[in-house]
C-alpha cells in the first residue's frame, strides 16, 4: 500500500499520445482562429457567413500554420513559451502580410484587435492547460 510520502507515478508519453496532443492542439488553434474571425465579421454585421469566416480566417491559419512548422510546435505543443507565442506572433504577423499582399484590409484598430484577441485565445488556452496540469500535480502530491 503506497504511503503519502510516495512520489506520484511518472507517466511517460507514448508517441500516440503525442500524436494525439498535436493534433488537438492544432485543431484547439484553427478553432480559435475561426472563432476569431466568427467573431469579428459578425460584430460588422457582414453576409455569406461561411464563406465569409473562412475568407477572414485563411490568412491567419496560414501564418499559424507556418509557425507550427518554424518552431515545430508538434513537439511540445501546449507549452506557452516559445511554441503559444511564436502560433500567436506567427498568426498575427504572417496573417496581416498575407491580407495586405491579397488586397484585404489591414489598418491599426484591426491590427491591436486581433494582436490582442488572438493573444488571449492562442495564448490563454495553453496559459489554462498549464494552470490545470499545476494544480493537478499539486493535488496528487497531497
Amino acid at each position: 500500500m503506497p504511503s503519502s510520502t510516495d512520489p506520484a507515478p511518472v507517466r511517460v508519453p507514448t508517441a500516440n499520445n503525442a500524436v494525439l496532443l498535436a493534433a488537438l492542439a492544432a485543431v484547439a488553434d484553427a478553432i480559435l482562429i475561426l472563432a476569431f474571425a466568427a467573431i469579428g465579421r459578425d460584430a460588422h454585421q457582414r453576409g455569406d457567413v461561411i464563406t465569409g469566416v473562412l475568407s477572414t480566417a485563411w490568412p491567419f491559419l496560414t501564418g499559424a500554420a507556418i509557425a507550427w512548422l518554424a518552431v515545430r510546435v508538434w513537439q511540445r505543443p501546449l507549452r506557452i513559451w516559445p511554441e503559444g507565442v511564436a502560433v500567436w506572433l506567427g498568426a498575427v504577423a504572417l496573417g496581416m502580410a498575407l491580407r495586405a499582399v491579397t488586397g484585404q484590409t489591414v489598418v491599426l484598430p484591426f491590427i491591436i484587435v486581433a494582436t490582442l484577441s488572438l493573444g488571449v485565445f492562442l495564448v490563454g488556452y495553453r496559459l489554462i492547460v498549464a494552470a490545470a496540469g499545476r494544480l493537478k500535480g499539486r493535488r496528487q502530491l497531497r
